[in-house]
This record gives C-alpha cells, sequence and structure tokens, in this order.
C-alpha cells in the first residue's frame, strides 16, 4: 500500500510545484497575462507555457528517481523552477535583436515553438544533473 500512498504525495507535490512555477512566470510577464492569450487563442503563448509545465515536469520526474526523501523531491523541484525562470530571462536576453515577451504576445508560433524547445531542452540538463 505504501507505494501508492507515495505516487498521490509525489503527483500532489507536482501539481503544487507546477502551480508555483506558472505563477512565477505568470509574474514575470508585464505585456500580457498568460491565460487571457491562452483564452484568446494565442498559440505561441500556449506554446509556451507547455514548455514551462513540460520542463517542470521532467525536472521533477529526474528529482524523484534519485532522491531519497520527498523534502528532496520538492528542493530539487523548486530549484527546477528557479532555473526554468533563469533559462527564460536568458532567453529574452538573448535575443537583443526582438522581445520574446512582445512576439509571444502578438502570436509569433515561431518564437513560441523556440520558447517551449528552451524549457523542455534544457529542463532535460537540469533534469540530468539532478544526482
Amino acid at each position: 500500500m505504501e507505494p501508492f500512498i507515495f505516487t498521490v504525495v509525489y503527483f500532489a507535490l507536482a501539481i503544487i510545484i507546477v502551480l508555483i512555477g506558472l505563477i512565477i512566470f505568470e509574474s514575470l510577464t508585464r505585456q500580457y497575462k498568460d491565460w487571457h492569450e491562452i483564452l484568446a487563442g494565442n498559440k505561441a503563448v500556449a506554446l509556451s507555457i507547455m514548455g514551462k509545465i513540460i520542463g517542470i515536469c521532467i525536472i521533477l520526474a529526474f528529482a524523484v528517481y534519485h532522491s531519497v526523501q520527498l523534502t528532496d523531491t520538492l528542493i530539487w523541484g523548486l530549484v527546477g523552477v528557479v532555473l526554468q525562470m533563469a533559462a527564460y530571462l536568458i532567453f529574452e536576453l538573448v535575443t537583443r535583436s526582438f522581445s520574446v515577451e512582445e512576439q509571444l504576445k502578438n502570436g509569433n508560433v515561431s518564437v513560441g515553438m523556440i520558447s517551449f524547445a528552451v524549457s523542455v531542452g534544457l529542463a532535460l540538463v537540469i533534469g540530468a544533473s539532478i544526482t
């Protein structure tokens, strides 16, 4: 019975960490509100959010695999959210010729796809570094 309980606990923890991550990412965007844009059909923003959700979950999966205690998973999950935030800010910084946030707001799906790839790709690197 214990494995089932741990599965439910890890599931609940993952939902909480993903929600925390989404709230933090929502606070980073100044030009638009994520869920408003998604409801309006903005595919670029949806792709970007998908990348963040999948990225956080990838990091959490690695944390679960390599953690001895639930607190380890919590700590690595939160570290993963912070590193995902840093990745997004670096992405915005290195694209000097345009604003990622502005392009996402305008529905540029190509930028949304790259944002998705940055989140997922770096999540794999962050996750692999968890030992």
